[in-house]
């Protein structure tokens, strides 16, 4: 794209950095606007707004008509990604959306696996702009309709239900807890999708070896949300979290002690620890406060993750760069810290 365009290839990311920022922002209106009208008027208008992004992103000439596609990109996903969809399930099913917020994870969690290869053969056959267009017309005629398709559901503007802590101030204590927690999770998660390969291969791992290692991020995260599907619905999500949160630094901790032998055990341990994490950003709010506006304080939580994922991938390559592996040791320590926090939350079971 980059040497089509004329531009260097640093403002492609800037570009889709761009865009995550505007999701970010936008996020809160998104959720409180399906928290008031139901996720069915609203992801169908964000399968809209995504097509035309992509459209223009397919026929962009430079550089401000790349800045301006990954904007309308970034409005369309503010109300299109996983937090979008476990607030539309909130209002369909109330407090017992867990059960369907995982199985949307289960069928998501293989998003990467298939569409990152048919964008790779997408763009050595047809070309990267018509490969947007592909995607575009994806959304426009797979997506559009499924979510067209949805229950209305319940509108959900009533006052949340706090379990925790009953004093407005202790449910803004426990609404910070948990942004620090989902903004170190999707620090490491993103920092890892972007690095992982060149992580195992400062560890000593061939190519080869980084690329077969890195390849099992997936099973291994589709792999643990079938066990919390299972096995730990049953369980308060904060157990699942603190069990999440921990994840990363142990398979981190082996790495950085064992070298390239751990390549394999580090990547399905994170992203074991990444699948189950992911379920619980929708599940423990939900557990925590309620149904009653969800929307709106899911697109308040997961902003600050939003900009911090917008921010990991540089941050980590100058870590990467400096310290090698030892750059784990900043995202492992982020994950204790989670797992502090978690453990400190003044919650109790529902």
């Amino acid at each position: 794209m980059a040497a089509e365009l004329g531009i260097a290839t640093a403002w492609i990311f800037t570009a889709f950095s761009a865009g995550l920022l505007v999701s970010a922002f936008l996020g809160p209106t998104a959720g409180r606007l399906i928290d008031l009208h139901g996720g069915r008027r609203v992801l169908p208008v964000s399968n809209v707004v995504m097509a035309a992004g992509l459209a223009l992103l397919g026929f962009s000439q430079g550089l401000l008509s790349l800045f301006a596609a990954w904007l309308v990109i970034g409005v369309g996903t503010s109300a299109g990604l996983y937090e979008a969809a476990f607030a539309t399930l909130a209002g369909i099913y109330g407090r017992d959306a867990r059960r369907a917020i995982t199985g949307i994870t289960l069928i998501a969690g293989f998003a990467s696996t298939v569409c990152w290869p048919l964008s790779a053969y997408m763009d050595v056959t047809i070309g990267w702009r018509a490969t947007c267009f592909v995607w575009a017309a994806a959304h426009l005629v797979i997506g559009l309709p499924l979510n067209l398709s949805l229950p209305a559901g319940q509108t959900i503007q009533k006052k949340s239900e706090p379990t925790g802590a009953e004093a407005p101030q202790g449910r803004l204590l426990v609404m910070a807890g948990l942004a620090f927690v989902f903004a170190a999770a999707w620090f490491c998660s993103t920092a890892m999708a972007a690095h992982l390969p060149r992580v195992l291969q400062e560890s000593g791992a061939s190519l080869a070896a980084a690329v077969a290692a890195a390849a099992l991020v997936g099973p291994a995260q589709v792999g643990a949300r079938v066990l919390e599907f299972w096995l730990m619905r049953h369980v308060h999500p904060i157990v699942s979290a603190r069990i999440a949160s921990l994840a990363h630094p142990l398979g981190a901790a082996g790495l950085i002690a064992v070298g390239a032998p751990a390549a394999s055990p580090f990547a399905v341990i994170h992203g074991a620890g990444n699948g189950v994490m992911t379920i619980a950003s929708g599940a423990l709010p939900l557990a925590l406060f309620g149904a009653g506006g969800f929307g709106l304080r899911q697109g308040l939580l997961m902003a600050p993750a939003r900009v911090v994922s917008a921010s990991a991938p540089f941050v980590f390559d100058l870590l990467l760069a400096r310290y090698g592996t030892a750059s784990l040791t900043v995202t492992a320590g982020l994950g204790i810290a989670a797992f502090v926090v978690l453990m400190v939350l003044p919650v109790r079971k529902t």
